[in-house]
């Protein structure tokens, strides 16, 4: 069995269908899921929760196009919101739409501006929403690239941080950030880095690289973080070893830090 604080990341399986899904969701022991957009929506994927136990820790959305019409964002946002709260889903979590041509400041403001209608809505239907930190080779989708900055767009949002620990984890004072930010801090994801891999996404399972994420989980933990941690495992390294396996020995090897760190 996993831990239960653990969830695998689909975007792992990306392209696998839904009985492939669950196939890899039995064989991991998982019980939290974190899933796309796309396969909360499908009306097949109710029925599979219900049949598995599951309960879904996080949800994938893009808040695409905001600006001169915002209009087709939030109706997206809120079929997600409506749909995660139907189905019992904890948290939302967001890229928030590239800023084009505008500067930091006023597509934050847009970003703001445009989503306070679905901020409402989800906190009325008991559904939380957070936004990530992600790369800068992401700027067509979004705004915030380090854990400073995604802090920072969350407060004038009003809503909470996903903490990609791989995009982040080289900051400088990081330790403090975190821990600031943790408040406000829905999701954890974690997966490790081999120093001088360049073959992009470039992700390695948690253990393999340099990242301290035992530190890490020991910090987070004893600071009273109470959500999940999901495993985001992409890219060539993971692609060689296989998406399950390399899932497989992510999941022994983070259960088995958070039971040694009575997580």
């Amino acid at each position: 069995m996993a831990h239960p604080r653990l969830s695998v990341h689909n975007v792992t399986f990306y392209g696998a269908d839904l009985d492939e899904l669950a196939a890899h969701w039995s064989t991991l022991g998982v019980h939290r899921l974190s899933v796309l957009d796309t396969q909360l929506l499908d009306p097949r994927f109710g029925p599979l929760l219900d049949r598995g136990g599951y309960t879904v820790e996080a949800v994938y959305h893009l808040f695409g196009g905001h600006g001169v019409d915002p209009a087709p964002a939030q109706a997206a946002l809120l079929r997600v919101i409506d749909a995660a709260a139907a189905l019992g889903a904890r948290v939302i979590y967001l890229l928030t739409g590239g800023r084009g041509t505008r500067s930091w400041a006023v597509a934050a403001d847009d970003f703001c501006a445009a989503i306070t209608p679905c901020v409402a809505h989800a906190r009325e239907v008991g559904v939380a929403l957070a936004i990530e930190n992600a790369s800068a080779l992401y700027a067509d989708l979004h705004l915030a690239h380090t854990l400073r900055d995604t802090v920072t767009l969350a407060q004038r949002a009003n809503i909470g941080v996903c903490v990609d620990l791989f995009h982040c984890w080289a900051e400088a004072d990081f330790p403090t950030l975190v821990l600031d930010a943790l408040p406000r801090v829905e999701l954890i994801q974690l997966s490790d880095y081999v120093l001088g891999d360049r073959a992009l996404p470039a992700r390695a399972v948690p253990g393999d690289g340099a990242i301290p994420i035992e530190a890490f989980l020991g910090d987070v933990l004893a600071a009273g973080y109470r959500h999940g941690f999901d495993l985001e495992l992409i890219g060539p390294r993971i692609d060689a070893e296989g998406a399950l396996p390399a899932a497989q020995r992510a999941m022994r090897t983070v259960g088995e830090l958070l039971t040694g760190l009575g997580g």
